[in-house]
């Protein structure tokens, strides 16, 4: 495991003198890594040795303008800004922060510490160096230049220690474009991993939020100016959100969702109504008095006929006695209609009810499951044209 990899480690622990040594390491092998000089800068600081976090976050803002990375900039300027502070050179640490600000106006952590540096300069006298600027845009510092390469052995010559084996310089990490990102993910029973696979992704510049039923990250895509948006809303079920996390690494951002019902999901979004969600303004609802089998003034519904008897009410012909032995009412169309309906169910009936009326009188269904969720077009017979009424 490399130097500088076992000093982010100790520095996650709060072990920062551990975390000084590997990342003091880590450079003594590449001297000019501007991301070293920014995290020993950091363990500095969270150590309480201020000057020495100055120390490498010039050294840092100086090599990252030479490389000419804007985030590296930005990095650099903001732990300067902060070493700053905790010098108590207020004026400094804000003219530093407005730097910050200049580079990225959408920094997540520059307004909180604009409001810090503003509280502590309010009642300085006007003397009072803290309330002066004394520093520029790019230090003035010295900064240490890439070692040159060791010269090649003759085949002669012994072989090299363990020593002059020293570890190469670790590569660092290439930032995946913005349009090279991808996403996977995977569940257990209780959780769902969502991993976002974008390398270089800043931890203090990500933004993701959950809520019940929608997940939304947000992040400046590395090595572009444009931003990186993924959603889900949403989700296949609903999450907890007090109990869901996220992790970034150098490779990809890691989200944990917290599922709020353990079980099966098939999918990452469902296409289900949330709380709060519009109805569909397109869809056609079914009428109440349809599903409930009657009409808008509470009469048993009547629906067109052929009937030289006129309109059929269904309601009627399903109390009347079935077994009477008159004389047959109507045509034996009519009768069967009559014998089918009182012998349904009421989801039948009110199958039948909503075919036969949506359809013109051309389709009787007694499957609910069939026509319930559409509308039943007319099917009249061949040579025939349906009607509206």
């Amino acid at each position: 495991m490399d130097s500088s990899r076992k000093g982010d480690e100790a520095l996650s622990a709060s072990q920062y003198a551990e975390a000084i040594q590997q990342y003091t390491n880590a450079i003594g092998v590449n001297t000019t890594a501007v991301p070293y000089y920014i995290k020993r800068s950091t363990a500095h600081q969270r150590a309480k040795q201020y000057p020495e976090a100055l120390a490498d976050a010039e050294i840092a803002v100086v090599l990252a303008y030479k490389r000419g990375v804007r985030e590296l900039i930005k990095d650099a300027q903001f732990r300067r800004a902060l070493s700053l502070f905790f010098q108590e050179r207020y004026a400094d640490a804000k003219f530093v922060l407005d730097i910050v600000k200049e580079l990225d106006p959408k920094d997540k952590m520059a307004p909180t510490w604009d409001i810090k540096i503003k509280a502590k300069l309010q009642g300085l006298s006007d003397d009072d160096i803290k309330d002066k600027v004394t520093v520029k845009k790019i230090p003035d510092v010295e900064v240490p230049t890439a070692a040159a390469p060791k010269p090649t052995k003759s085949a002669a010559s012994e072989e090299p220690s363990k020593t002059e084996k020293s570890a190469e310089a670790p590569k660092p990490v290439v930032p995946t474009p913005a349009n090279k990102i991808k996403h996977d993910w995977y569940q257990g029973p209780d959780d769902i991993t969502v991993n976002i696979l974008a390398k270089g992704v800043h931890k203090d510049m990500i933004t993701v939020e959950f809520e019940n039923d929608t997940l939304s990250v947000s992040f400046p895509a590395p090595g572009s100016n444009s931003d990186y948006n993924f959603s889900a809303d949403p989700l296949y079920a609903s999450i907890d959100p007090a109990q869901s996390k996220y992790r970034v690494t150098a490779t990809k951002v890691e989200i944990t969702l917290k599922k709020a019902t353990p079980g099966k999901w098939h999918g990452l979004e469902g296409d289900r109504k949330v709380e709060g969600e519009k109805a569909d303004e397109n869809k056609v609802a079914i009428p109440s008095h349809v599903l409930q089998g009657k009409t808008t003034s509470d009469a048993a519904p009547a629906y067109p006929t052929s009937s030289k008897t006129g309109a059929k009410n269904w309601d009627k012909l399903a109390t009347e006695d079935l077994d009477d032995k008159d004389e047959i009412e109507g045509d034996e169309t009519s009768h069967f209609f009559k014998k089918l309906y009182s012998g349904a169910s009421p989801e039948q009936q009110r199958a039948m009810m909503k075919s036969y009326q949506e359809s013109g009188g051309t389709v009787l269904s007694t499957d609910w499951s069939n026509v319930g969720s559409k509308t039943v077009v007319p099917e009249p017979p061949d040579g025939m044209e349906a009607k509206k009424y």
